[in-house]
């Protein structure tokens, strides 16, 4: 065995054809796509669901704001350590089978959390949850990768972000009804169930892909490596300078940083050895990658900090209902969706793509930075505005940077490059909720304490400080005073969000543009090995640059191959 690359493999039935060969109509590719949405679709719901229904968990479960963060930090850190592995996957194995797989264990976490009686259970379905939606995420962006040129992926990126979009506007909206009424808070998870098992169904049925065998070398090193690299810095963000721990600067934060550090330096010794790495050097030390995850940690820490505090905002300041607080959200939801179906239509017209990384990442740093004012007297009309201006900014940035990276790679690392902007995105915000929920528990806590002082009531008048109080059931004299600190806290960590943003804009306008290329995979000017005699075991692969006739004559039997008849 020599050590050249393999030739590059082009799986008839797993991509579409080139300009010079017959395309395949939309109408087809969306039906191919229509169980993979589904999926997908269930997954984002299931993390915003369950966002409005956070305080009333927590007052069921006898949880704190420490805890509040950490349900929803867990799933986002489980997800950020098997994204990566999901999406290297994904260029080894069957990816049908794979999503499928991963749509099985959402389904297993879910019942797991629905059914939780403790804070321990509900932690461990949302680890279940979290490992899922990795598979969802990273697979969901890999097989529109393999089926779609960069130039056309533009158009259906921007189908995904819909998707994405109209499941997280669905999200609160179904989960306060859900609250508000007799079912209760288990149905957040539960409820979900049925459409994992709808997915798996249209899964089944429409997409067809073929899989072209590779030699299978999963980086278990790596893999280990990367999640506890990853882990122990969210551990240590998580926990540090909450009552009970220890502080920012003390022996403890000192010895998890160091040890992140040293873990990361030992994942890149790694990875640099490694057949199959998990996360490969020779992608994320490119530019463009390099740029887009910097950028992408920032829109991470944006999204989920957005979609994490706005519930309880809505709901502890300003004494919304769980469904009121979902409807509140919709104008965050409908900015996302206009900025990625939109952009996602002009790029692929225009095959151009910065300019929209520009304005969303300004987008959001002017909608955080206004959303830096609100309090618990807000207009609302104004605090709609604001969430529309930087959920506009996220649509146009999510999707668009995926699509960057995808247009630099060749089709046999698509899978990994996507997982590796994914995966940074969902460390951003795993990162971000926790160091957040920090601030705006000392923020809450201290601007309480200090306002029972003015008002000249005993400290004791909130029993549990420190977790989501139920309003209703305070002395009136400290029904302003928790709104108040919350409705300012919550100004306070959408301020920090809009300086953070600001390196999102850095990064994209030293983006280097590329035009999005109109084939599947890197066409190569030479072959790496020199043509071999026909063979029935050859019939599904090539090697080199595909020409304007052997693209048709290769590529010619995908209409019945790839996708079913309409």
């Amino acid at each position: 065995m020599n050590d050249q690359s393999p030739p590059t493999t082009i799986n008839r039935s797993s991509v579409l054809p080139t300009p010079s060969s017959t395309e395949i109509p939309q109408k087809q590719v969306l039906q191919a796509l229509a169980g993979l949405f589904t999926g997908l679709f269930t997954g984002v719901l299931s993390s915003t669901i369950v966002t409005n229904a956070l305080p009333t968990i927590m007052t069921d479960l006898q949880g704190s704001q420490t805890v509040f963060a950490w349900v929803v930090t867990v799933a986002l850190l489980a997800g950020a350590v098997t994204t990566p592995i999901w999406g290297r996957l994904a260029d080894l194995l069957d990816k049908k089978l794979l999503v499928q797989l991963s749509i099985l264990v959402f389904i297993v976490g879910s019942v797991v959390a629905g059914l939780a009686p403790d804070i321990p259970t509900l932690l461990t379905g949302r680890v279940l949850q979290g490992i899922a939606m990795g598979g969802i995420t990273a697979l969901a962006m890999a097989i529109v990768g393999a089926l779609v040129s960069p130039r056309e992926r533009g158009k259906y990126n921007g189908y995904l972000g819909g998707v994405i979009a109209a499941a997280t506007a669905a999200g609160p909206v179904i989960g306060g009804i859900i609250v508000d009424s007799p079912l209760g808070w288990r149905w957040t998870f539960l409820v979900t169930v049925p459409f994992a098992a709808a997915a798996l169904v249209l899964l089944h049925l429409t997409l067809k892909l073929g899989h072209q065998p590779r030699r299978i070398s999963i980086d278990w090193l790596g893999s280990i490596l990367l999640a506890s690299s990853v882990g122990l810095l969210l551990i240590w963000v998580s926990f540090a300078g909450r009552a009970g721990f220890y502080d920012w600067v003390s022996w403890q934060s000192l010895l998890m940083i160091a040890g992140s550090i040293l873990l990361g330096v030992l994942l890149t010794l790694a990875e640099a050895r490694a057949a199959e790495p998990v996360l490969p050097l020779g992608i994320i030390t490119d530019r463009t990658t390099a740029l887009a995850i910097v950028a992408s940690i920032a829109v991470g820490v944006a999204l989920f900090a957005a979609t994490t505090y706005l519930g309880q905002y809505y709901q502890v300041a300003r004494g919304a209902s769980a469904t009121e607080a979902g409807l509140l959200m919709l104008p965050l939801i409908l900015g996302n969706l206009l900025g990625a179906v939109v952009s996602g239509q002009l790029i692929s017209r225009s095959g151009r793509w910065k300019r929209f990384l520009i304005a969303g990442s300004v987008l959001l740093v002017l909608g955080f930075g206004l959303a830096g004012s609100v309090d618990h007297r807000t207009d609302l009309a104004l605090v709609g505005l604001y969430l529309f201006l930087l959920g506009g900014g996220l649509g146009l940035l999510m999707q668009n940077l995926v699509l960057a990276v995808q247009n630099t790679v060749p089709l046999r690392d698509v899978g990994a490059a996507s997982a590796a902007v994914s995966t940074f995105r969902t460390i951003g915000g795993a990162a971000g909720v926790a160091v957040l929920g920090s601030v705006l528990a000392h923020k809450v806590a201290s601007d309480t304490a200090a306002g029972l002082r003015h008002a000249g009531l005993p400290a004791n008048t909130l029993l549990a400080t420190e977790g989501t109080p139920e309003v209703e059931s305070l002395p009136a004299a400290a029904v302003d005073i928790v709104r108040s600190a919350y409705g300012t806290g919550t100004g306070t960590i959408f301020l920090i969000v809009a300086f953070t943003a600001l390196l999102a804009f850095a990064s994209v306008v030293f983006i280097e543009e590329t035009a999005l290329r109109r084939t599947v995979d890197v066409p190569r000017e030479e072959p790496r090995r020199a043509p071999q005699p026909s063979s029935p075991d050859r019939n599904n692969e090539t090697t080199g640059a595909l020409t304007p006739d052997t693209a048709g004559q290769q590529l010619q039997p995908l209409t019945h191959a790839a996708f079913p008849r309409p």
